[in-house]
């Protein structure tokens, strides 16, 4: 079931995909005794009778009044976080490798990296990244699986997170690497304005095995940069998340973005960074891919 955010005649509203991914089912006609204003809303008060109203309403949407694709703009699946987004930096060894390879100070870490990135507004497929070159000419992709919590909780167990994971998106975790170098702490370098980039969907938990495997790649005009799969993860989704929630309380809404394998403008030699014009396509096959142009 993919989750999606969209306006229709100048009216913002969620649904889900028809099976055929042709069409959006308007929550509002679904679930016609349920009201949610975004999908924060729905992520933080929904029911697991809700998602099976859902699942119903799918197979027989024409019942519904499907919009087809062509009558909707799709936004961002959640465009204004509750918190910063959560990220896990090195979490592929040959990213891993790659990084210790450009930044000569940086040691191999003996725990997960967490930092945090500012976003107060997420851009989704289709929008433009807004480069701040006059800032940092080293403008960077960083395609990640992003973890979207459905249930809060703190000192969760490794075997109980599946039970606090809503679902999954594609993630953009761009990045100004001057900026990172010279801060020394990520936070700046990867915080600028439209620097965030997440959807086209947000894929429920139950389409997929957990602990998630599944392809990650990145395109920048057309050519193939990133890919790999996030069974190559340092440390999986069920440790991630148990670890980062130690003492620490996770809420509905909350994104992780899990790390991005090696194959970053940064890693090449030389070193190829993004410029206006240029097209970044983040691809999860399950999920689905997002693309945005740099201006």
């Amino acid at each position: 079931m993919k989750f999606v955010a969209f306006e229709s005649g100048g009216v913002a509203g969620i649904g889900v995909m028809t099976a055929d991914e042709g069409a959006v089912l308007d929550l509002r006609s679904a679930l016609p005794d349920r009201e949610y204003r975004d999908m924060q809303d729905f992520i933080e008060r929904s029911s697991e009778r809700d998602i099976e109203a859902l699942r119903k309403a799918i197979e027989s949407s024409d019942r519904f009044g499907a919009l087809s694709m062509d009558k909707v703009r799709m936004l961002p699946p959640i465009a204004r976080p509750i918190h910063d987004v959560l990220c896990v930096g090195v979490n592929y060894r040959d990213h891993l490798e790659e990084t210790k390879g450009e930044m000569k100070d940086f040691a191999e870490p003996s725990a997960p990296v967490f930092f945090t990135k500012r976003a107060i507004r997420i851009i989704g497929d289709g929008e433009p990244i807004e480069a701040r070159l006059d800032l940092d000419d080293q403008l960077d992709y960083e395609v990640e699986l992003a973890v979207i919590i459905g249930k809060a909780g703190a000192d969760i167990p490794a075997e109980r997170v599946e039970e606090h994971v809503f679902g999954y998106s594609v993630l953009d975790d761009l990045s100004s690497r001057r900026l990172q170098k010279r801060h020394v702490q990520w936070f700046r370098g990867k915080s600028l304005d439209t620097y965030t980039a997440m959807g086209p969907v947000i894929l429920h938990k139950s389409a997929l095995p957990f602990p998630v495997k599944v392809d990650v790649r990145s395109y920048v005009n057309d050519e193939l940069r990133q890919s790999s799969n996030t069974a190559m993860f340092i440390r999986d989704i069920p440790a991630l998340v148990s670890e980062i929630s130690a003492g620490m309380t996770l809420e509905p809404g909350d994104i992780i973005a899990t790390g991005t394998p090696a194959g970053v403008g940064m890693g090449f030699s030389p070193q190829r960074f993004m410029k206006r014009g240029d097209t970044v396509v983040c691809e999860i096959p399950p999920i689905g891919r997002l693309v945005n142009r740099v201006e």
